[in-house]
């Protein structure tokens, strides 16, 4: 049984769950221990110390931790890739990525722990100087998905240590290897005894108790917005501070003059990337009437070559969905679209491939509207659907039209419409001539309406949610 490392120590539990994995569910990958209520109590407890520890430490050894993790897993990207995909089940080559990405935001991190931002600044009264800095907010509460489970949680964790807080993590049950390899890079790094702790249990018993907690000061959360909306709610009642990322319906606008091979590559990566189970994914293509058949002609061509397999075969593009409940899920949407009155192109069944698993055959829909659910609800399934815009103006009304704003594109050819659909665009982040997925690790990045609440996560905007500003107004006296 794999244990939960709590206070600095690697504690098992009576409580357990079977990890499988989603390309053949003969393989057991590990059986993992689920946290109780006086494990949670104590993660908790040392936290707080061990947080007033970790601020009082020199910038450059907290910066060399930070480094180390970053280094150790960049070094490590293609062992620990190929454990990520085999639990999560997308392709190796996409495992691999995510734990060097995830190697990246450390070091990048690392580098903002000696770039601590503040303001000395001349008061009104005379013989008074002010001091404005920043200060760490203390112990925070990580929850993240299983989609990314080493990326998502070392965007939170690395800016969380790296600005002087504590961490107690909670990471999606379905991913829990991946939980427990960066944990132990963590763990032997010189950090105080409970800086880090990881609480692996379900969202009801483990994940309720943490955001409810009077001793966490602030809670980042990426999953559905039924349980963001939940989350939020338990933390208000303790004023905690919250940053949620939450549901998304990208579209990705294809325009008359876009050069049509680089729209329908965009398209495809954008959808069926990862599986479709992307909060980026281009579940929506808004394409001008005017190439709307020769687009869909090219787009359902490509489709139908993608080849769906394990995720550690060699050649494979479409790995399976990450679980029985996530396909019998993507499958109903399916059969949501025909009742709407969507015409089904291509994909949208279970297929058999050699070892048991969770595999579905990518689905492109056509002749389908906005008002569809299919259209406005978040279905995290290798499934796309294509509505007809007949200008510019009107495909921009239509990707604007959901409840969420995280990821907009458009291919084009023309500087003035790119540069419209920027400025009209109701999303946090906007694509030109690139696909909705996939984005820098530097930089900001986030969502309008329902699919962010809270400050942006990611690069230098990090800062904002990860501590508090601390205003000194300093008299020095007269001088002799």
């Amino acid at each position: 049984m794999k244990p939960n490392f709590i206070a600095g120590e690697w504690q098992s539990a009576t409580d357990f769950i079977e990890n499988l994995n989603p390309s053949d569910t003969h393989d057991v990958i590990g059986r993992y221990a689920q946290a109780s209520a006086a494990q949670l109590d104590a993660a908790l407890d040392s936290a707080r110390e061990a947080q007033r520890v970790w601020a009082a430490t020199g910038l450059e050894a907290r910066a060399n931790v930070l480094d180390a993790v970053g280094r150790e897993l960049m070094a490590r990207s293609g062992e620990l890739g190929e454990l990520l995909s085999r639990e999560e089940g997308k392709p190796r080559a996409e495992g691999v990525g995510e734990v060097y990405r995830a190697g990246q935001f450390f070091t990048w991190f690392a580098g903002e722990v000696l770039r601590q931002p503040g303001d000395a600044v001349a008061s009104v009264r005379a013989g008074v100087d002010v001091d404005v800095r920043r200060e760490p907010i203390g112990v925070v509460a990580v929850v993240s998905p299983w989609n990314f489970p080493i990326a998502t949680a070392s965007w939170k964790i690395a800016p969380a240590l790296a600005f002087g807080n504590a961490v107690v993590w909670k990471p999606a049950n379905l991913t829990p290897a991946s939980a427990v390899a960066l944990t132990e890079i963590i763990a032997r790094q010189a950090i105080p005894k409970g800086l880090m702790s990881l609480v692996m249990g379900s969202g009801r018993q483990v994940g309720q108790r943490l955001v409810e907690d009077p001793r966490v000061a602030a809670v980042t959360f990426t999953g559905s917005l039924e349980v963001g909306r939940g989350v939020a709610a338990a933390a208000v009642r303790n004023l905690t501070r919250v940053q949620m990322e939450m549901g998304s319906k990208n579209a990705l606008v294809v325009m008359d003059d876009a050069d049509l091979d680089l729209a329908v590559s965009l398209a495809v990566n954008g959808a069926f990337g990862g599986t479709g189970q992307k909060c980026t994914a281009s579940s929506r293509l808004v394409v001008h009437n005017r190439v709307h058949d020769a687009f869909v002609e090219k787009l359902v061509a490509r489709t139908l070559e993608l080849k769906v397999g394990h995720a550690l075969q060699a050649g494979t593009q479409i790995g399976p969905v990450v679980s029985e409940q996530q396909l019998e899920a993507n499958l109903a949407y399916v059969e949501l679209a025909a009742q709407e009155g969507a015409t089904r192109l291509c994909g949208g069944t279970r297929v058999e491939r050699e070892t048991p698993g969770y595999y579905m055959e990518p689905a492109v829909f056509a002749r389908t509207h906005n008002a569809m659910r299919i259209n406005q609800e978040e279905m995290f399934a290798p499934i796309t659907c294509v509505i007809r815009a007949d200008d510019f103006d009107e495909a921009v009304d239509i990707a604007n039209d959901t409840p969420f704003g995280l990821t907009a594109g458009i291919v084009t050819r023309s500087l003035a419409r790119a540069s419209a659909f920027r400025e009209r665009s109701r999303s946090g982040c906007v694509m030109v001539n690139l696909a909705t997925a996939g984005t820098d690790y530097h930089v900001p990045f986030g969502g309008t309406r329902q699919s962010s609440y809270g400050p942006r996560e990611q690069g230098r905007y990090a800062v904002e949610f990860y501590t508090t500003v601390k205003t000194s107004y300093i008299h020095a006296g007269e001088a002799e």
